[in-house]
């Protein structure tokens, strides 16, 4: 699938490479943890409702197996007992995998533990700095990303006497 990568086994859990984004370094992550205000309107909805953002994560970081509404709904319930880093701290040792991103500041349980907000919008603005649009979900990112074309809706010819 990937000729490049001598491990098929890496190349199946990578997510793939998007033709229009601007190339990262390789294991740096495109922006800083506190660097939330890059993108405001990300911060705005991470600030209010981390659930809405941290799904649209989810639903990248897993290639579509996980929705949107689903993941969402398990970080409000963890959130309500207080526990929800645990289980967002996985997906950004996904994220981090799937681009050889480095593990900085620290370990990815103690950033969302301590910084669950910021680390949110740090991988919201990765996801997006690398091609994808969570806000669209993962379909309509793989096939924008296939090329795939919408036919247009169809006219009705005008009226006539």
């Amino acid at each position: 699938m990937y000729p490049n990568n001598a491990d098929p086994k890496s190349a199946s859990q990578a997510l793939p490479p998007q033709p229009y984004a601007a190339r990262p370094h390789v294991g740096q992550w495109s922006t800083g943890l506190c660097d939330c205000f890059d993108d405001p309107s990300n911060c705005c909805v991470t600030c209010c409702c981390p659930c809405i953002t941290f799904g649209r994560i989810a639903e990248i970081v897993d290639r579509g197996q996980t929705s949107c509404a689903c993941a969402g709904l398990i970080y409000a319930a963890l959130a309500y007992i207080g526990c929800a880093c645990l289980y967002t701290c996985t997906y950004r040792t996904k994220l981090r995998a799937a681009y050889s991103l480095q593990e900085d500041p620290c370990a990815d349980c103690c950033v969302h533990f301590w910084c669950t907000h910021c680390a949110l919008c740090q991988e919201y603005r990765e996801l997006k700095n690398r091609g994808f649009d969570p806000a669209i979900g993962w379909m309509a990112n793989a096939q924008r990303m296939n090329g795939a074309t919408t036919t247009p809706p169809f006219v009705a010819p005008g009226m006539t006497r």
